[in-house]
């Protein structure tokens, strides 16, 4: 082509050539830009990342993790491995992605005990059994090494099932796991051996289990022997034999049947697979007791044997090994007293009883011993007539009277009212105390109720035919209140007699009232015999002017007054032999 003849563009825009050829150079900087950054691996701060060993120097380990510059460790991150090379990779933790010399900082230390932690956390969420060495012994347990950059605590207690002494022959050897608690503020991790021992022993009681069956026997090693049984070891798994499925007989403890070590056989009597509780018996592989019991024993016979158990209510006989009877305590004695048995009774007594009730098909025997004794009661009325005195123990105390014992078996009542002519008693206790002596006579024998009415106060003369004479209505005798009411007041006679004077009979002749404490004058106004009641009146002294009737009814007193005075001193120790006494008092009058 011909060139010369080319003539330029007057009008072309120099400029805009410019301008667009500036834009292609930017697109093309920015294109290559964007390729040299996505050349480097994306990755940031405080992160696990891959990296290749590209250099080894006597204090740095060099490692490419594509980023813009390489990165560096210590060498001693590496020296727990001798087979570290160039080329190799590693894993590395990013510090910092440029330091003050805009150097890459990792650590391959950190990134192993992340690495190690995430392991332990995964064998924690996932009940994983792990495997670890134990460093050193500390207090209370053993230092353990897990994935060579955890150390946990493996406290003594969980060691093994058994309690172990001696930490110290743990140290040094590797053992098997499970992380049982991990402290993530603390980084603090708990692992267990016993969880695993208890595993592997559920593990074989559950098989143990899923083959037994009611009924089985089985031979077991006696492991245990405690006061209500005996834990038996079935070979992995443990059962009970409860103190009362040792013997058919009664013992006081399981080491009189077995000892430890024993090797015994056994009955299953129930399991609970849930709960891995089997029950056991020993005394189900013999015989019972009550299919040797002689055939022709039957109810009334006698029979011997030996008290094992003494309860209130009664007393329990073993007449043979596994064999018993019950005296209860209503068939002791002929007494109607409520009573223990331990009153008649004790442990170890050799005892001869009657069948009472023999009941083979429940294996249940009922026995007496009273019926070896005559009952007192078939002759009540001719050792007990009525009249005749006798002395007896006082058992009981009611508020209507005294409960007595004459003899074993015959037991009598002495109402309130018949304790003393003389004195108001409110309640026996009064009277006279639990266990002593008391005389009485009887009053009224009911052989068929076995019941006996007695009396004490029938032992004297009724004093009252005496007062009868000697507080006639309308005599005046010197009394002193005793004691004061709204209704009136008690007052004290001559010879310790009692009577009442009511408030309206207490007026004085200076219109005053008689006072607690005063002695005074009083009029008898009403006598009865029958109700022991005398009503005396000190207004009527001063109303009816009766000072010639008060002296006379004196002088008659005071000739009297010896001989009463000596009857009511005596009165509860007269007798029906001193009638004279008073026959003879009521003459003079």
């Amino acid at each position: 082509m011909d060139y010369k003849n080319v003539q330029p563009l007057t009008d072309f825009d120099w400029e805009a050539v410019e301008e667009k050829a500036g834009k292609i150079k930017q697109q093309e900087a920015g294109s290559t830009n964007d390729a040299y950054e996505k050349s480097f691996n994306s990755f940031t701060e405080q992160e696990v990342i891959e990296g290749v060993i590209v250099g080894i120097t006597d204090r740095e380990v060099v490692v490419n993790v594509g980023a813009k510059s390489d990165g560096v460790i210590p060498v001693s991150e590496i020296r727990y491995n001798p087979d570290f090379k160039v080329g190799d990779k590693i894993e590395v933790f990013v510090e910092s992605q440029e330091d003050a010399n805009g150097q890459l900082m990792l650590s391959h230390k950190k990134a192993r005990i992340l690495k190690s932690w995430e392991r332990v956390n995964e064998a924690f969420d996932n009940q994983e059994v792990i495997n670890g060495l134990v460093k050193s012994r500390t207090k209370g347990g053993l230092i353990v090494s897990l994935f060579e950059n955890i150390e946990a605590f493996l406290p003594g207690s969980q060691i093994d099932v058994k309690p172990i002494r001696d930490y110290d022959v743990f140290v040094g050897k590797q053992m098997e796991f499970k992380v049982v608690k991990i402290n993530h503020e603390y980084k603090n991790v708990v692992v267990s051996h016993k969880a695993l021992i208890e595993d592997e022993i559920e593990a074989q009681k559950a098989e143990i289990i899923s083959h037994l069956e009611k009924g089985q026997v089985l031979e077991g090693t006696v492991k245990n022997i405690t006061s209500y049984g005996v834990f038996v070891d079935l070979g992995g798994i443990d059962g009970l034999v409860h103190i009362t499925d040792l013997s058919w007989g009664r013992i006081s403890h399981p080491e009189e049947i077995v000892s430890l070590d024993q090797k015994i056989n056994v009955v299953i009597l129930d399991f609970d697979e849930a709960k891995r509780r089997i029950a056991l018996g020993m005394k189900q592989l013999t015989p019972h007791p009550w299919d040797g019991l002689d055939p022709n024993l039957k109810e009334g016979d006698h029979i011997h044997g030996k008290v094992v158990v003494v309860a209130d209510y009664g007393a329990f006989v073993e007449v043979m090994p596994g064999v018993e009877g019950l005296i209860h305590v209503s068939e002791m004695s002929w007494s109607q007293h409520l009573r223990s048995a331990q009153d008649f009774l004790k442990v170890g007594d050799e005892v001869e009883a009657v069948i009472l009730n023999l009941d083979r098909e429940n294996r249940k025997m009922s026995l007496g011993v009273r019926q070896l004794m005559p009952d007192p009661w078939l002759s009540i009325a001719e050792k007990y007539p009525v009249g005749s005195k006798h002395t007896a123990t006082v058992r009981n105390f009611t508020n209507f009277g005294i409960f007595v014992e004459l003899e074993e078996g015959v037991d009598g009542l002495i109402h309130i009212s018949d304790l003393s002519w003389s004195k108001k008693i409110k309640h026996p206790a009064e009277f006279t105390k639990i266990g002593e002596k008391i005389d009485v006579v009887v009053l009224e024998v009911d052989a068929e109720n076995r019941r006996l009415s007695l009396g004490h106060k029938q032992l004297e003369e009724n004093p009252w035919d005496v007062y009868e004479s000697l507080f006639p209505v309308g005599s005046v005798h010197q009394g002193k209140i005793v004691s004061l009411n709204d209704k009136g007041a008690t007052v004290m006679l001559p010879y310790d007699v009692e009577a009442f004077a009511p408030m309206r009979h207490l007026d004085k002749e200076d219109k005053s009232k008689a006072k607690n404490g005063e002695t005074l004058d009083f009029k008898v106004i009403e006598f009865s015999k029958d109700a022991r009641k005398i009503v005396v009146s000190h207004t009527r002294t001063f109303q009816e002017g009766n000072d010639a009737a008060r002296d006379g009814e004196g002088h008659k007193e005071q000739s009297m007054q010896k001989t009463v005075k000596q009857i009511n001193e005596n009165l509860e120790k007269t007798t029906l032999g001193d009638l004279d006494v008073l026959q003879k008092l009521k003459e003079e009058n």
